[in-house]
């Protein structure tokens, strides 16, 4: 049965969405996150994908405060990323609360640091951010589109040890017009024993229910909560049945 992991994401402290990733195009949901996370909680969530959006534009992390008071008040496992670039990045966010970090742009430009990650904290505490512009991988806050296919990229880390990747097709990010079943149903067929988390695009419970039926272990849903697309007792409702 797939998992179920609300996002939010944060600038200035507060729970935005962004559209394709453009910062020009932000929308504050909430300015108390964990309010918001508090919400998830209650419907019987137990994971949570908190982004900071900050962070992945200034280059180290920003919005910790926010990743400790939702980790303090509420009991929900949370993976965290954005910006995260240095060892002190990694301390202050464990430190802070994160049970998991997920790294993109450092896997990206400075594979030897994330390498030492994966090898000082594990496969279960470190997430592969692969997140594709047009079938290629795009960091920097998704500013900047490489020339690296995003499937031979994930196959590269899956030889060293990661098995937990989160992957966005960014065109379909906030766009509420679906995933991106294809590339989802290629990094299944092609990536042998990955723990793949689609994100991107969700607009409704069949969105979801197709994934799980594509045997995607977990999917992240964002903007199609925010704007009522997905009602939280759905999500609820999905979850008792597992």
């Amino acid at each position: 049965m797939i998992e179920i992991i609300p996002a939010i994401d944060i600038i200035d402290a507060k729970c935005v969405r962004l559209s394709q990733g453009d910062y020009n195009q932000k929308k504050v949901y909430n300015e108390n996150p964990v309010e918001v996370a508090k919400m998830f909680e209650d419907a019987g969530v137990r994971r949570l994908h908190l982004v900071d959006l900050d962070g992945a534009k200034q280059h180290h992390i920003v919005n910790y405060k926010v990743l400790e008071n939702i980790a303090t008040k509420t009991a929900l496992t949370i993976d965290f990323g954005g910006g995260l670039k240095s060892e002190d990045d990694l301390r202050i966010a464990f430190e802070c609360g994160a049970k998991m970090i997920t790294g993109g742009s450092i896997a990206v430009k400075n594979p030897e640091v994330f390498n030492a990650w994966i090898a000082k904290y594990g496969s279960e505490r470190i997430i592969l951010g692969a997140d594709a512009a047009q079938g290629k991988i795009a960091v920097t806050g998704w500013t900047e589109t490489t020339e690296l296919d995003v499937v031979d990229f994930i196959k590269q880390y899956l030889q060293k040890g990661v098995n937990k990747v989160i992957s966005t097709d960014i065109a379909k990010d906030g766009m509420l017009a679906g995933p991106s079943f294809e590339l989802y149903a290629k990094i299944m067929n092609e990536c042998s024993g990955i723990h793949l988390i689609a994100s991107g695009g969700v607009s409704k419970m069949d969105d979801i229910r197709r994934l799980d039926e594509m045997n995607v272990p977990g999917v992240i849903v964002g903007k199609a909560l925010y704007e009522g697309k997905i009602q939280i007792n759905e999500i609820y409702s999905y979850l008792c049945k597992q």
